[in-house]
């Protein structure tokens, strides 16, 4: 139940009904509940439970006294019981408020409040027959209650399963501690109350439970749910045990009464000095936070510029990125337009290169045609010669030697091609060297313009050559005038021919290698120039395009360096304002905290907690309900099993898990 009800439950002044001889008082400032018992005074010995109030102060004329004639003892019995029961609890609740945790089955004013309701409730019973004796006990009753609360079948259940109970009175002792550790005892007491056609089974007419002093014990009762119980019902022996009530832990002496007036007012003035430090203090902190918030409000409007100004520089960045990938394209495509260009210039040089070997391949044809010609010249003389039979060994020995100078030019041939493969050699070489390439072609050039003139040179020794025959064939005219001379001169003549001849065939074997060699080698150096000059306008493409990208990374490496710095400082300040953010608003939470403390917490009702607010878990006889001092809560056991000093109570109290974290770490916070 919550405190406030628990409070207004027990706040004015309430007398005993009428007939009662034990007016009482309750009072409750804050959570400081006091309980006064009036200047009383025996009035005979034998008669304990009989006593005169007199005026309130001890001040006043004496009440008339009632004689023991004119009362009711039922109702005095009655009486007697309700007030013992208010001052029973009244004490317990005092008591265990004080104490600040949860009551064992040792403490004293819950054994005597106990006895008191095993008195309460044995009051005006039956006594019912069986078959051996006669049986007077309180159990018959308080099994009524699982068929009237359902609720309760679950605590009759669990004290008919415990072992050690023999006798229905130990079973009604356990009943009443499990129903006062579940906070249900008022609810449970009232179901039977009410049902009062089946309580006269049990109790007499003029029975406490019967009377209107039941219900006021009911009523009582519900300001026990503020008590948080843990007894061990199992350990007990119950059956046993001898209810005796102890009256001298509620008489108490008026200097006894005086000074504990004195010490709760010198209490309240703590408190009420301790509340008006805390009003200041929080005053204090409220301006100190308010002037951190306009200040934090207007570094947050400046930090809110600069991130908008560093927004208007991204913008500006990703702008000059655009115009410089722009003007990237058209480099591009300025390249590739002059790539078009060079490759223009290249097919023409390749067609001025085509036409130049036309001329020299007509030129080539030329000189196979005289070189066709000559050799029909040859059959001619051949044929003439063939008829000078006597001159044949002569030639034989000739062609002899001229095998031994075709011997010797394959051995040139051979030479020629090592020299090809040094050749072949030096283009590796070139390939190598770029540079130099073009001075190759330049002497290659000069080489060509040299086997032009050496062809020159062929054609006119070919010219000397048709001369001389032409002076043969004169030589032959006078030789058939003269037969023997001519026959002579025309073999020295033959002889000078032949050598002549066979060194211009193999001169012209030479010439001809030579220029296919040479062509070959030209159209190969030709191939690699190709090639070299593609790749040479390929690497500086690639050089350009390189160097670009490398100024374009540069200068994005460059931006992003300014774009971190600035970001590394707009995140720092985000932080510092984080963390002055979170220091202020745990400050703002401290300060609500301490003014709902000042203002008084609202308690949750026990009916409407079935489960635990953290774990969740459902509330039950082993799981039972405990209020959180701090934030009016209920928790289990588990969830609430720490105790704090408070704004609101100096001494350390019942505190659930949350709001210990939280207090532990304003605490931490708070401190420098």
């Amino acid at each position: 139940m919550a405190e406030g009800s628990r409070s207004d439950g027990f706040q004015g002044a309430k007398t005993a009904p009428a007939g009662g001889p034990l007016p009482v008082r309750w009072s409750s400032r804050g959570r400081a509940m006091t309980f006064q018992v009036w200047g009383w005074r025996r009035e005979d010995a034998s008669q304990v439970l009989a006593w005169m109030p007199e005026a309130e102060g001890g001040r006043g004329a004496a009440m008339p006294r009632r004689t023991p004639a004119t009362k009711d003892p039922t109702a005095v019995e009655r009486a007697n019981l309700l007030n013992m029961a208010k001052l029973s609890i009244k004490g317990l609740i005092e008591s265990a408020l004080s104490f600040g945790r949860t009551l064992d089955s040792d403490y004293p004013p819950l054994q005597q409040f106990f006895v008191v309701m095993e008195h309460c409730l044995k009051h005006g019973l039956k006594v019912r027959k069986s078959f051996l004796s006669y049986n007077k006990t309180i159990w018959g009753p308080l099994e009524l209650v699982e068929k009237l609360y359902p609720e309760a079948e679950e605590i009759g259940a669990s004290v008919r399963d415990l072992p050690g109970l023999k006798t229905p009175l130990g079973r009604a002792r356990a009943w009443l501690r499990l129903a006062l550790m579940q906070k249900k005892m008022a609810d449970y007491l009232r179901c039977l109350i009410i049902q009062r056609d089946l309580l006269s089974e049990f109790y007499e007419y003029h029975a406490l439970m019967m009377e209107e002093e039941g219900a006021v014990i009911v009523g009582l009762l519900v300001g026990l749910n503020v008590i948080d119980a843990n007894l061990c019902v199992k350990g007990e022996d119950l059956d046993s045990q001898v209810g005796v009530i102890d009256f001298s832990m509620y008489l108490k002496n008026e200097e006894d009464i005086e000074n504990e007036r004195d010490v709760q007012i010198a209490a309240i003035l703590d408190q009420k000095n301790y509340v008006e430090e805390l009003n200041r203090q929080l005053n204090s902190t409220v301006s100190s936070l308010h002037s951190r918030v306009d200040s934090l409000e207007k570094s947050n409007t400046k930090l809110i510029e600069e991130l908008a100004i560093a927004k208007n520089n991204i913008i500006k960045l990703q702008e000059e990125n655009h115009q410089l990938r722009s003007e990237n394209k058209l480099i591009l495509m300025k390249t590739q337009q002059h790539l078009e260009v060079t490759k223009v210039d290249v097919e023409t040089e390749l067609q001025t290169y085509k036409h130049s070997r036309q001329g020299l391949d007509e030129m080539y044809n030329e000189a196979r045609r005289q070189l066709r010609d000559e050799s029909q010249l040859r059959q001619d003389v051949e044929n003439e010669l063939a008829v000078q039979v006597s001159m044949k060994h002569e030639i034989e020995l000739a062609m002899k030697l001229l095998e031994k100078d075709i011997h010797e030019k394959q051995d040139t041939l051979i030479g020629l091609r090592q020299q090809l493969e040094e050749v072949k050699a030096i283009n590796i070489e070139m390939y190598q060297k770029l540079q130099g390439s073009e001075d190759g072609l330049k002497e290659k050039n000069e080489i060509i313009a040299r086997l032009e003139e050496k062809t020159n040179k062929i054609t006119a020794a070919m010219r000397q050559l048709e001369q001389r025959l032409q002076q043969a064939e004169k030589a032959q005219m006078e030789a058939e005038d003269e037969d023997k001379k001519y026959l002579q001169e025309c073999q020295s003549k033959s002889d000078n021919l032949q050598k002549q001849i066979s060194q211009k065939e193999k001169q012209l074997v030479q010439l001809e290698t030579d220029l296919k060699i040479e062509k070959e080698w030209r159209q190969t150096l030709q191939e690699d120039l190709q090639k070299e000059k593609d790749a040479l306008s390929h690497l500086r493409n690639e050089t350009q395009q390189i160097i670009s990208l490398k100024k374009e990374f540069l200068n994005i490496q460059d931006e992003n360096q300014q774009l971190k710095k600035i970001y590394h400082e707009q995140e720092q300040a985000l932080q510092e304002l984080g963390n002055k953010l979170s220091e202020s608003k745990l400050k703002i939470e401290d300060i609500k905290e301490a003014n709902k403390a000042l203002q008084g917490l609202v308690w949750l009702k026990d009916k409407e907690a079935t489960h635990c607010k953290l774990c969740e878990k459902e509330f039950s006889l082993s799981k039972r309900k405990h209020h959180c001092r701090n934030c009016g809560e209920i928790f289990c056991n588990a969830c609430s099993d720490n105790e704090l000093p408070l704004p609101s109570s100096p001494k350390p109290v019942r505190v659930c898990d949350s709001c210990h974290a939280l207090l532990i770490q304003r605490c931490s916070s708070n401190l420098p």
